[in-house]
């Protein structure tokens, strides 16, 4: 999962609103969003675990890799897709699952991970962010830190907004991820990788043969104790990959 864009209301109607593309190598198996006991979530087959799911009971989890250049030694024996099923199969707290977590984190190749419920949301990265409680607001997640501001962060950022303006639903929140804008070479950051992989990452939408956006998925937490998610796969041409999945839950 490569940019995660949310609005966090707590206390609101809907207290959580995601638009979130998984970018990914196209040739790594993997198995589309489906109702796992109470977990709905897609699954990376080669590691196990999942980048973003939810839960029957109203609980939420994803997770991205962080940019750069050279992996940490010592890091990556665990796989990261594994923390957000951990969570969604925990009793835990958001607070206390990164609590824990930040003990344990140096086993992990880089990431940012968000786990919360309708009351709270909490944030954790392995690359500089100790646990902590996000704001209310509107939010980006790429590669970097929570709300660094590269170009398809901020664009996305934008789009969310306008789009919850119009009372988006899940068709609204998928097309915000749905972008394929190519910022300029001017724009973009400098994550210590080369110039021609910033510009393949850096739209919302990331389009190739080898590498690029596999799912989109959109996901509503209700006060109410509705939920809702989507996910639509894509085909390395871009193109879609079957019908977007629609589930639901009280």
């Amino acid at each position: 999962m490569c940019i995660v864009l949310f609005d966090w209301r707590p206390g609101a109607a809907t207290p959580l609103s995601v638009a979130a593309n998984r970018d990914e190598f196209h040739a790594r198996p993997t198995e589309a969003a489906r109702w796992r006991g109470d977990v709905f979530c897609g699954l990376d087959i080669r590691a196990g675990g999942t980048w973003l799911g939810i839960h029957r009971d109203g609980r939420f989890a994803v997770i991205t890799n962080f940019r750069e250049p050279i992996a940490e030694p010592g890091g990556g024996e665990r796989s990261r897709g594994l923390l957000p099923q951990a969570f969604l199969e925990s009793r835990d707290t958001p607070e206390a699952f990164c609590a824990a977590l930040a003990d344990e984190q140096h086993h992990y190749a880089g990431f940012n991970l968000l786990v919360g419920d309708r009351r709270t949301l909490w944030y954790l990265s392995n690359r500089g962010a100790a646990p902590r409680p996000v704001d209310p607001g509107l939010h980006g997640l790429s590669n970097g830190l929570l709300d660094e501001p590269w170009p398809k962060v901020a664009r996305g950022k934008a789009n969310l907004d306008r789009a919850l303006g119009r009372e988006a639903g899940l068709e609204g929140l998928l097309d915000v991820v749905n972008d394929r804008h190519q910022p300029a070479d001017s724009e973009l950051p400098d994550t210590g990788v080369s110039r021609e992989l910033e510009r393949l990452v850096a739209p919302v939408f990331i389009q190739s043969d080898q590498y690029g956006t596999r799912a989109s998925s959109a996901v509503q937490l209700h006060q109410d104790g509705h939920i809702e998610m989507a996910e639509q796969n894509w085909r390395p041409d871009g193109q879609p990959d079957g019908p977007v999945r629609y589930s639901q839950a009280l």
